[in-house]
């Protein structure tokens, strides 16, 4: 580790603080329907929309209709999707003349894009034509990250409002997130990367010479666009195979640096406009907190396992003054590498890809203790949020009756049908990781497409569900999921850890926005402050540990132990 590394870190989290103080102000202000520096110009966009559509946002749905409207807009979504892949050979934009996608394929990547999991069991520049990348992925990275948002504020309405029975008007929600928040800035993002050098052309692909005479085909396309929206959206899904870590999406020190703040902006931003939408900013910094901290401790871990390299190969005689940089992206060093690591894990993007998989044992565990939480730390655009949320309402039940104080949040008492819900969202994570893993290590198909055997083979197998059921979309990459079983099941457990989370989050809306919003009282369980920082660090941490540490303790924990021993995995 270097001084030099931890200034990188440190810079790049400067300018996220920096910038999510500001641009929490300006979500809460589009949230809410209010005017903002670009409403001259986008309002008649947006009335325009909704006259088409039929929309009027001043009409705000119940729960259970704004959830059924977020699922069927979901299902048009899928449903178009996989209709382009099934069609790609017939479709125009298609230079390099693909073929229609395979039905399971087609099926893994459509709920994949929906659900803002954006895992890639097909490489980009191979498989999609430029028409499915732009008109089917592209587009889909702006929605479903702006479905993420309209949930997360359906949810922040309900702590806000008193006595209600309605939560906002989706289609008003999800249309403001796209034009006013996410649109303004992956423009300017992706006109920066391409003054960088990012590719953004309908070209298919050019032939190039190299030094050694070979003819070398060099893919082409509209890559700046997507990957914009790729990171602003945390969404992944880049259109290489090898994602941030391919020099066309990713040039140099400087595209690094603004792809891991545009990562973790809008994300940190919300937590601010969720203080300032529910008027006390002293929540939103106790939530603020716990988000940086998770983030700091997780690549500090993986700095410190990256730095200090592998034992394996220094006995090979393999130099190991750059630490574990075998198998990773090199151009921007270990610190960065890390970061990246635990920035893309603790949000809800595949942006790295394969890197994880050549990480140190105790390096690759932070990617998937993030995962695992939820990806939570700070979570993809609005999903962390809601995820966050979530975690909140269990410990402020769980201290309030543990020191005898009312269960409260924001005025609002926390019951057992609160409870229920939340839980029940929770719960869901562990049943569709394990149950899928479990199933998986019992089929042997499943265990041929593995890379590895022993406990990275398991690691491969518990990443893989872990990251589709929490709409990470990373991989450990040692995994061939491109198969009907993996297929099928990845898909399926994207589908679940969406929709079967987002369902109770917008019940538990619902409850909340129809309670009463009571004043503070000497009894009310105190929500901010460092004690109640130490409360959901310590409740995120012990829900973990009970859920997941006994398969984990046979993943990386064990690889790490058989690593200083001298054995291979």
């Amino acid at each position: 580790m270097t001084l030099a590394g931890w200034l990188q870190i440190a810079t790049v989290l400067f300018l996220v603080v920096a910038a999510s103080v500001p641009l929490s102000t300006y979500i809460k202000r589009v949230m809410a329907g209010e005017r903002t520096w670009l409403s001259p110009v986008l309002v008649p966009l947006e009335a325009g929309f909704n006259r088409l559509a039929g929309v009027d946002p001043k009409r705000e749905q119940s729960w259970l209709a704004y959830t059924m409207a977020m699922l069927m807009f979901s299902l048009v979504g899928f449903v178009t999707l996989y209709g382009l892949q099934r069609l790609q050979g017939y479709l125009p934009l298609n230079p390099q003349h693909f073929g229609a996608v395979s039905p399971d394929l087609a099926f893994n990547t459509s709920i994949s894009f929906i659900t803002n999991t954006n895992w890639q069991d097909y490489a980009g520049e191979t498989t999609l034509s430029h028409l499915v990348q732009m008109l089917g992925l592209t587009v889909h990275n702006f929605l479903s990250a702006a479905t993420g948002l309209a949930i997360a504020f359906a949810l922040v309405r309900a702590f806000a409002r008193s006595s209600s029975t309605t939560i906002g008007n989706f289609w008003a929600d999800m249309t403001r997130s796209v034009l006013y928040i996410l649109l303004p800035g992956a423009l300017i993002i992706a006109l920066v990367l391409v003054s960088r050098g990012v590719p953004q052309t309908l070209a298919g692909s050019v032939t190039a010479t190299t030094l050694e005479g070979a003819k070398q085909v060099i893919s082409l396309g509209p890559v700046a666009s997507q990957e914009a929206i790729k990171e602003l959206g945390t969404n992944g899904g880049g259109f290489f195979n090898a994602n941030a870590a391919h020099p066309f999406e990713n040039p140099d020190a400087f595209t690094n640096m603004l792809e891991i703040w545009a990562l973790l902006v809008i994300p940190f931003a919300s937590v601010l406009a969720f203080g300032r939408a529910v008027g006390d900013l002293r929540q939103a910094r106790a939530i603020y907190a716990v988000m940086g901290i998770l983030l700091l401790i997780g690549t500090c871990v993986a700095y410190w396992a990256e730095a200090a390299g592998n034992p394996l190969l220094a006995k090979l005689g393999v130099a190991s003054a750059m630490g574990n940089m075998e198998g990773k992206e090199v151009r921007f060093g270990e610190a960065m590498s890390s970061f990246f690591a635990a920035a893309t894990t603790g949000t809800s993007t595949g942006a790295v890809n394969a890197m994880h998989d050549s990480m140190p044992p105790i390096g690759g565990l932070v990617p998937l203790f993030n995962i695992l939480l939820g990806s939570i730390t700070p979570g993809g655009v609005g999903a962390g949020l809601y995820g966050f949320l979530v975690f909140v309402v269990i410990a402020v039940f769980i201290a309030g009756l543990m020191v005898g104080r009312t269960p409260e949040y924001l005025g609002k008492k926390i019951e057992t049908h609160e409870m229920k819900l939340a839980m029940f969202a929770v719960l869901l994570y562990p049943l569709i990781v394990l149950g899928f893993t479990a199933t998986s290590v019992l089929l042997k198909s499943a265990l041929d497409s593995l890379g590895n055997s022993g406990p990275h083979g398991l690691s491969e197998i518990l990443y893989a569900y872990a990251s589709t059921n929490a709409n990470n979309g990373s991989a450990f990459a040692g995994l061939n999921g491109n198969t009907l079983w993996f297929n099928t099941s990845l898909g399926l457990a994207m589908f679940l850890g969406r929709f079967a989370f987002a369902i109770p989050v917008l019940a538990l809306a619902g409850s909340l926005a129809a309670k009463k919003r009571a004043p503070v009282s000497q009894g009310t369980l105190p929500t901010h402050g460092p004690l109640f920082v130490g409360l959901l660090i310590g409740v995120i941490v012990i829900l973990y540990l009970l859920q997941y540490f006994p398969v984990l303790a046979l993943g990386p924990i064990v690889e790490q132990f058989l690593m200083h021993a001298g054995k291979t995995f």
